[in-house]
């Protein structure tokens, strides 16, 4: 690796990988089977500080940086994708908008607690007929007196099932223009009003709480309002700018996993009376992967030291996770070939980093939303 960490940050690495090894590692491919939660290495992740990476020391926090953080998924998805996105979406998603839209008020009611792990939290925004058009959402919020009700619905929310705290996205001006009459809220998770749908079964992170949520006539205080009123589309986006690099650190960690695996079948798989490594077709498939996890890495560290100086990252984080995502997926499908057979069963991870490798070119921006922010910042 070209990128030089600083001492914090190695031991950041090693630490995080040392726990994915002996902990994540045996749950994996037991809660990919059963489509379920690691519920029980929560307080594990917690006590290793997984949960308060972006949160300054003031609230709990150990204001590890973004770059450490980065590191940490990256560590988790190369043994498991689920825990890494469990980690993603509390911290980009919901830790993160609080810490730089909430009120000093609310960062105390909820960041000691997210920042510890003794709450888990969640971000809201995609709906049934508001994906990539997220400006078109119609889940609603009214005010009446001095609270706000909320209803409408949500889907494919991580960490939906067991998650304490949501920032959710809500329209409070219908006759704005689309985005300008977005605001967005932080809800409770055991509120009156929020009931919590099945998870999905889905093709990959399957250890992933991936609930709709809907809400019915939901009462919230009216300091539950994020930032200002109107002021919820950009809440979104820049949160989701963040939340790309995150999502480039799976992508690179779950192509790292499997490229470790490939590398290591090779040198033991005999054919033809000799390891399978000294033929040079394989070679050559290595030499591809080890160049792709290179070149991802750079661009995924790139933007996370960005963000942490305070610089404009927002290209930066659509690059990573534009090529980290197609990294991760041609890797994996890279890593198959070269187990053959045995690496199109569940025997090996190969074919869980496959399916998992998917969501990464889709969720939190697809690739074509990532190649229209790098497009229109090249056109200016």
């Amino acid at each position: 690796m070209s990128f030089e960490l600083t001492d914090e940050q190695a031991l950041t690495r090693e630490a995080v990988r040392q726990f994915a090894d002996t902990a994540v590692a045996p749950l994996a491919a037991e809660i990919d089977r059963d489509h379920r939660a690691p519920l029980e290495n929560l307080p594990a992740m917690a006590e290793l500080g997984l949960f308060g990476m972006i949160v300054p020391e003031d609230l709990g926090g150990s204001g590890a940086g973004s770059l450490s953080y980065i590191i940490a998924v990256e560590e988790l998805a190369r043994r498991c994708a689920t825990h890494a996105v469990i980690v993603e979406a509390h911290s980009s998603l919901c830790c993160w908008p609080i810490l730089t839209y909430g009120s000093p008020q609310q960062r105390q009611a909820y960041l000691p607690d997210l920042a510890a792990g003794a709450k888990i939290g969640a971000f809201a925004l995609t709906e049934p007929a508001a994906g990539t058009d997220a400006a078109s959402l119609t889940t609603s919020a009214k005010r009446e007196g001095d609270q706000w009700v909320l209803n409408g619905q949500k889907v494919f929310i991580t960490n939906g099932g067991f998650a304490d705290v949501f920032v959710v996205l809500a329209r409070t001006d219908p006759e704005a223009p689309s985005a300008k009459g977005i605001s967005a809220f932080i809800v409770e998770g055991q509120s009156a009003g929020l009931t919590v749908g099945d998870p999905e079964r889905k093709l990959g992170i399957r250890g992933s709480s991936t609930t709709p949520l809907i809400f019915s006539d939901l009462r919230l205080p009216s300091d539950a309002l994020l930032g200002q009123e109107g002021q919820g589309f950009g809440i979104a986006m820049s949160t989701l700018d963040g939340g790309r690099t995150g999502i480039a650190a799976q992508a690179l960690g779950i192509a790292q996993g499997a490229y470790e695996a490939a590398v290591a079948y090779a040198q033991e798989r005999v054919q033809f009376g000799k390891p399978i490594a000294r033929l040079q077709a394989i070679q050559w498939m290595i030499a591809d992967m080890a160049t792709d996890l290179e070149a991802g890495r750079l661009l995924c560290y790139q933007a996370a030291d960005r963000e942490e100086r305070g610089l404009d990252f927002a290209v930066q984080a659509s690059m990573a996770k534009l090529f980290c995502a197609q990294m991760a997926v041609r890797v994996a499908s890279t890593a198959i070939q070269v187990l053959g057979g045995i690496g199109y069963t569940e025997s090996y991870p190969v074919e869980r980093a496959y399916r998992d490798a998917k969501i990464t070119e889709i969720y939190e921006g697809t690739n074509e939303v990532q190649r229209l922010v790098i497009a229109k910042s090249q056109l200016r």
